[in-house]
């Protein structure tokens, strides 16, 4: 079993703040990521959850927990869906490199989310994770939020 986590990678031509600040609140969240939550609190201990599709469109409620927050610098959260065994934890962390930030993502143990379902694959959080941030943070950033 490949119990190595999915890191992601990418530069964005913005300063920290404004990385943080798509990472951390929710309407800028709903721009470019997760446009079904709720509600989204920066506090450990902070319950929030939302849906999203699989590739033959099943709809999976995630459940997530925030459980680590350093102020501009870093967040993680769990990471687990309702009425599938497993659970994973998702960090962000950003750098500052001059006026540009470095974002790395790290999603580990997916591997709990078993075999049975190609939906929960690792190679689909390596690709999702891709678009999500490489495409969509990537263009919500240095397009859309100016």
């Amino acid at each position: 079993m490949n119990t190595e986590p999915v890191i992601k990678e990418v530069l964005l031509n913005v300063p920290v703040s404004k990385v943080w600040k798509a990472i951390t609140d929710k309407h800028d969240m709903s721009q470019w990521c997760f446009d079904l939550l709720t509600e989204f609190k920066l506090e450990v201990g902070f319950e929030f959850q939302f849906k999203g599709k699989g590739e033959k469109g099943q709809l999976y409620l995630h459940l997530c927990r925030v459980t680590e927050v350093i102020p501009g610098k870093k967040l993680s959260y769990s990471w687990k869906y309702k009425d599938y065994p497993g659970d994973s934890f998702v960090t962000f962390e950003l750098f500052e490199e001059g006026n540009k930030t470095r974002l790395r993502l790290t999603h580990e143990g997916i591997e709990s989310f078993g075999n049975d379902n190609p939906d929960l694959a690792k190679e689909n959080f390596d690709k999702g994770w891709s678009e999500i941030l490489g495409k969509s943070l990537k263009e919500y950033l240095e397009v859309g939020n100016k």
